[in-house]
């Protein structure tokens, strides 16, 4: 049973995750319910699956396990007011610790290493019309060169095949087919997509935020150490940091490095199948540097930890390392991470509040504990925690065994 180490205040909200009865045998994390058994024991009956493996499997979650009441006020709509004033909760040990995120140097050691990811956000969107004179808004998800890109498109009329684009009252650009739920887009200009993003796209903040995008987001909507542009939603654990912190953890003897993974707008949303398994993840690309890969290493062979600074990071790593151990390179990775997965990277993870029935959420109670991230979520709720990309930080020790 998990310790809280601050008493709740104020009205109760209802217990964020909504499962009837976590502990009885409706619920799918401990028990399968044996009409579902039943059935899958029809479809697949040359399968001997036991007690051990229905406990561990994601087989037969249900996605409204991860789904919980969130007080729209707490929906974080402005950072703080400077770059490391957040909030933060550490889950350790069986315990929930109320904590600040300037009190993260007390949460280290010498000899930790900290992974970050370096991703830049791109300004992704862009406003147009179509020849026939319709709007369109066009949010790019991927720049595939320099003339090409993957791209949602918002008409009242699909565009087709062949037809063309005018964005931002100057820009060409010539649909040149479907790509499952994207289109593939060239940009009819010498200049490179990326130069042209930047001259006229608009910063793209999260669905969830209900402001345009205005001069404080430009800044604050962006990791101090961002670095290499393709990203479509920042690394949000990574915004709490300012230099003065990175200088201050250094200092200390905690190693930092990098990772690139360019954050897809897939992030935001939410798990749509009744099953857990049934999710087609998203797929997003990933770069891991030699000098990483050997820190991790030295790291954890002189007995230290790895932090995740981010989901992003957590899946950039464990995704490398997914089939033997971590290597340097670049991939493309769908990994959809949900309890009863084997980490084998990652020690720590510092991350924000998440969505409810995301795949986010569902990374950070495989990596914390189901029972231990209800208790959190709950208790955040209740001390009216901050949520999603400028709310507050958790920091999460892995759950071993």
């Amino acid at each position: 049973m998990l310790q809280s180490s601050g008493a709740g205040g104020g009205n109760r909200t209802p217990t964020p995750f909504q499962a009837p009865d976590f502990e009885s045998g409706t619920s799918t994390s401990s028990i399968t319910p044996a009409r579902e058994v039943r059935i899958i024991h029809e479809t697949v009956g040359r399968i001997n699956y036991n007690r051990a493996f229905l406990q561990k499997s994601c087989f037969f979650m249900r996605t409204d396990e991860f789904d919980f009441v969130l007080p729209e006020a707490l929906i974080a709509q402005h950072p703080p007011e400077q770059r490391g004033g957040s909030r933060m909760l550490h889950v350790h040990d069986g315990v929930l610790e109320d904590s600040l995120f300037s009190l993260l140097l007390q949460k280290v050691n010498a000899g930790d290493v900290m992974v970050l990811n370096d991703t830049r956000v791109i300004r992704a969107r862009l406003f147009g019309i179509k020849r026939s004179g319709g709007k369109i808004e066009v949010m790019v998800e991927r720049v595939l060169n320099e003339h090409e890109v993957l791209a949602q498109v918002r008409a009242s009329k699909s565009p087709v095949t062949g037809s063309y684009l005018l964005l931002a009252t100057e820009l060409s650009v010539e649909v040149l087919g479907r790509v499952g739920e994207f289109y593939h887009l060239r940009f009819c200009s010498d200049e490179a997509v990326l130069e042209l993003l930047e001259r006229y796209g608009r910063l793209p903040l999260p669905p969830y935020i209900t402001h345009a995008a205005e001069e404080e987001d430009e800044s604050r909507y962006q990791t101090v150490f961002a670095r290499e542009a393709g990203a479509v939603a920042a690394p949000t654990a990574g915004l709490h940091f300012d230099d003065a912190m990175l200088e201050s953890l250094r200092d200390k003897g905690v190693k930092i490095v990098y990772v690139t993974l360019h954050v897809g707008a897939g992030t935001f949303q939410p798990v749509r199948a009744e099953l857990v398994s049934e999710h087609v993840m998203h797929s997003e690309c990933y770069e891991i540097p030699q000098v990483t890969v050997d820190a991790i290493e030295a790291a954890h062979a002189a007995g230290a930890r790895v932090f995740a600074v981010g989901t992003t990071s957590l899946r950039a790593l464990e995704s490398s390392a997914a089939k033997g151990a971590l290597a340097a390179g670049t991939g493309e990775t769908r990994i959809f991470i949900t309890p009863g997965y084997n980490f084998r990277v990652v020690d720590v993870l510092l991350t924000n509040f998440h969505l409810p029935k995301s795949t986010l959420l569902m990374l950070v109670s495989a990596f914390g504990g189901m029972a231990e991230m209800r208790a959190a979520y709950r208790h955040a709720v209740e001390q009216q925690y901050r949520f999603f990309s400028y709310g507050d930080a958790m920091l999460i020790e892995r759950k071993i065994g």
